[in-house]
């Protein structure tokens, strides 16, 4: 590679148990990428493996010094590989594949030109003709619709592994749990709007068995509900948590004027037809819960407020190993 301080695309992988795919992939993604004259890095992120992929990984990364390896000490998932290889990637333009031989590496070129030239923040690829199983491709389904309707992105595929990024653009942003399906949706509300889709092509699996299970969809909607919240609140709690709060006790002081008036009329002008104690009326307790309520969702909102001045989300996986740097200490 170029001794350029930076190269011009860094190509991130994440891998999980994925030792017989590793060599034909980085041989693939060399390959194109040389074709083109360009100068890259390859980031293979191993995400606690339990086969051979981290001797794999050493062995390329010896053959190849373009090949940088990081190893975590037990497996995380997907969005912390990811957020690690974003920190240490340094090209222009930051491609991210899956390990899997599914993707297609002769996609690169297409993806770096529309960063490079076109100017797009992030490009998404969309596997229009899929090599799934059917449990797999209907929930695929039903997510894509519900983000799109969450968030406002018109992608016809989110989860696909193939992406291109600007650069500022994975130095922007925090993923973590399930977020790095939503990587497009943090990167609109971080203000990088110009995101483009193109169709890519996809290849059944060659090798190994797949990760993929239907709980992960699960987490994933929950993590969209997360974002959606932590991304518009996240600076001002009090904007959410005061809000709720002030409408509750507004709703249970008037309910609570309401009874008692309603009680001082019946006293001074129907005397005869006196109705039940107030504190004898479930509404009057009704009118109590809502108060509370009002005051505790108060009280979060400003202790969240204090709370976003003074702290920041810590990630919690821990890297043990990275090639090239035998003498490292992490």
């Amino acid at each position: 590679m170029s001794q350029r301080t930076l190269p011009d695309i860094s190509v991130v992988v994440p891998l999980y148990n994925e030792e017989e795919s590793l060599p034909e992939l980085c041989a693939w993604i060399a390959r194109v990428i040389e074709a083109q004259q360009l100068t890259y890095e390859v980031i293979l992120v191993d995400d606690g493996s339990q086969d051979t992929s981290w001797e794999v990984v050493q062995r390329l990364s010896n053959a190849n010094t373009a090949i940088k390896g990081i190893r975590f000490n037990r497996n995380y998932g997907k969005s912390a590989a990811l957020h690690t290889g974003f920190q240490e990637a340094k090209g222009q333009v930051i491609i991210t594949m899956d390990a899997d031989l599914q993707d297609d590496p002769d996609e690169i070129p297409a993806l770096y030109e529309m960063i490079a030239t076109k100017h797009y923040d992030m490009v998404s690829g969309w596997k229009y003709k899929r090599f799934d199983p059917i449990s797999k491709t209907i929930p695929t389904k039903l997510f894509n619709a519900v983000t799109r309707w969450f968030s406002g992105i018109h992608l016809h595929d989110f989860n696909c592994g193939l992406k291109a990024y600007n650069r500022r653009v994975v130095k922007s942003i925090e993923i973590y749990g399930e977020m790095h399906r939503y990587i497009p949706v943090l990167a609109k509300w971080a203000g990088y709007t110009k995101i483009g889709e193109k169709k890519v092509k996809h290849h059944p699996r060659k090798y190994g068995k797949t990760k993929f299970g239907l709980e992960r969809f699960l987490y994933g909607f929950l993590d969209l509900l997360s974002i959606t919240f932590v991304t518009r609140f996240k600076k001002r709690p009090m904007h959410f948590f005061g809000s709720w709060g002030v409408l509750s006790f507004f709703i249970g002081l008037s309910i609570t004027f309401y009874l008692i008036a309603r009680k001082l009329w019946q006293i001074f002008y129907h005397s005869a037809i006196l109705d039940r104690e107030v504190t004898e009326q479930p509404l009057f307790y009704l009118a109590l819960v809502a108060i509370i309520i009002g005051v505790q969702l108060f009280l979060a909102g400003f202790l969240g407020e204090m709370i976003t001045t003074t702290s920041a989300r810590a990630n919690d996986y821990i890297v043990i190993e990275r090639t090239n740097e035998p003498n490292a200490v992490l």
